[in-house]
């Protein structure tokens, strides 16, 4: 499942963000790659240990736990802290696939990705390139969204950025384990929580409805990792 999430940030949240993350210092993306894609990844990102970086990734993360399409898509149990990341002309990642498991800096919690997700920071015309590329058993999907949008997608997936050719690419990035590992059924569920919601809306039939909730809860109740 590939979902895009669209306005997770508002404009002048965005500019805000900008101001503050260009304004620090920034060092070699090749800090938190894994062995394989650390020869495939040229950018810059700020420390993990940043106080700029944790104080707005704790930002990020209070947006997300307000916004029902987040909620229903991840079903979030953990959320590895977002990191922050530029790229400039000729700078790129290439194809890809993320670490399975991902330790927290400073903690001793690990965080299983089944999901990986990006925040684009920079209005889209502003920049040539930069795509993040998506590929799946069906086909590529090249992703390039507005300013304060998200995209989520399997972290198994193969994947890369291409390379900047004008201006630059910023975006925050990390990675979420679900309370429902598998891709599929997370996809299932939220198809379902969709449903419901609108049928909600709509006033439909309340015992078609409550058949429908218990459905869904019984699926996820079959299904969590809790």
């Amino acid at each position: 499942m590939l979902l895009e999430i669209p306005g997770v940030l508002s404009p002048d949240e965005v500019r805000e963000m900008r101001l503050q993350l260009l304004a620090q210092p920034w060092i070699d993306g090749k800090a938190t790659a894994g062995l394989g894609s650390a020869k495939a990844k040229h950018n810059r990102q700020l420390a993990e240990d940043s106080p700029m970086a944790i104080a707005l990734g704790q930002r990020i993360l209070a947006r997300l736990s307000e916004h029902p399409l987040f909620m229903s898509a991840a079903l979030p149990k953990r959320i590895y802290p977002p990191l922050f990341n530029r790229y400039g002309v000729g700078e790129g990642f290439g194809f890809h696939i993320d670490n399975a498991i991902r330790g927290i800096k400073g903690v001793r919690e690990r965080v299983r990705t089944d999901l990986s997700a990006t925040l684009f920071l920079g209005d889209p015309d502003s920049y040539d390139g930069g795509e993040l590329i998506v590929r799946d058993t069906f086909a590529t999907h090249p992703v390039k969204l507005a300013a304060g949008s998200l995209v989520l997608y399997p972290g198994s997936s193969v994947h890369r950025v291409s390379p900047v050719t004008r201006g630059e690419r910023l975006a925050a990035f990390f990675w979420i384990e679900s309370l429902v590992r598998e891709d599929s059924q997370r996809s299932l569920l939220l198809d379902m929580d969709v449903a419901i919601q609108r049928l909600t809306q709509q006033q439909a039939d309340e015992e078609s409805l409550l058949q429908l909730c218990g459905a869904y809860h019984n699926l996820l109740r079959r299904w969590s990792d809790v």
